[in-house]
């Protein structure tokens, strides 16, 4: 069982899961948009949120880091960044033809799936994905193979896929593993022939998820610090709340609700991916100013 950080803090007990905060994708995107900042030459911008966390692209955008929501909106004095999710080939291929220089800070765990992707499309094979359609990596992802990729969300949409070749199962990086292992299973009694199945859910993603699940079982109340619009935030809150019922997402210190802190004992921590450990510092340093009032 993986050991929790206590902090205390009164009569409260605060428990930090043993993995929380960034993972390597996004540290090194962020590492690598501040190296360019330091060389100080040209407006750097990212190609959507280079993370999902508010307060960091803040931080950033005080650093003179801003985002584009399209290539057509770069040009020849931008340093483009591609952010941790990564794109389609198409629109990496338009930013190279428009910006003067492109950051690839694609996680090398999501460049993994996108070559698989590709891989198996060259053989003839489908690809299925268990993940969310409507996120940037999964965009990406299919990009990479977009006429013989499906995107499900879980197994129950296995079922309306036509008929598959010599399918590959994969996952979005950030999916909870039971999700996957269903999707697979679907997916193999539905193939003619057994599918090929690897599993490419980050390991970071995997650790924050068993630290969280080992710890929400120990503690009265839970807060998972992330943004609202982040997959691994949104999942690990799930994974929380199946072993504690008084579990919450929270962005900043300033949502902590104290009247949700009555009678706890323990309170635990966790943060996705995209959270900065200065973020976390602060909710730690607000539990313990709510424990002293």
């Amino acid at each position: 069982m993986l050991a929790a950080r206590e902090v205390r803090t009164g009569q409260m007990e605060v428990l930090l899961a043993e993995e929380f905060g960034f993972c390597f994708g996004v540290e090194r995107a962020v590492e690598m948009v501040e190296e360019a900042v330091e060389e100080g030459v040209r407006p750097i911008r990212s190609l959507g949120p280079l993370i999902h966390n508010a307060q960091e692209m803040e931080r950033l955008g005080a650093r003179g880091v801003s985002t584009i929501d399209s290539p057509e909106e770069a040009d020849e004095d931008t340093i483009a960044v591609i952010r941790a999710h990564g794109v389609t080939p198409q629109v990496q291929r338009e930013l190279e033809g428009r910006a003067a220089k492109v950051i690839d800070a694609t996680c090398p765990f999501v460049t993994r799936v996108q070559h698989l992707a590709e891989r198996a499309a060259r053989q003839g094979r489908d690809v299925v994905v268990a993940g969310n359609p409507d996120h940037p990596e999964m965009i990406g992802v299919v990009g990479y193979a977009p006429n013989n990729t499906y995107v499900v969300r879980d197994a129950g949409e296995v079922a309306a896929l036509p008929p598959l070749r010599s399918p590959l199962v994969v996952s979005q990086t950030t999916i909870k593993l039971q999700t996957f292992l269903e999707v697979a299973e679907a997916v193999r009694e539905k193939a003619d022939t057994e599918p090929q199945v690897v599993n490419t859910i980050c390991s970071a993603t995997r650790d924050r998820q068993d630290a969280a699940r080992a710890l929400a079982g120990q503690v009265d109340a839970f807060y998972v610090i992330g943004g609202r619009h982040s997959s691994n935030s949104v999942k690990l809150l799930a994974v929380c709340q199946e072993q504690c019922a008084r579990s919450f997402l929270i962005e900043t210190p300033a949502e902590i609700n104290p009247a949700d802190l009555k009678g706890v004992k323990k309170v635990g921590v966790t943060a996705g991916a995209s959270t900065p450990n200065w973020l976390i510092d602060q909710v730690v340093e607000r539990l313990h100013q709510i424990q002293e009032q």
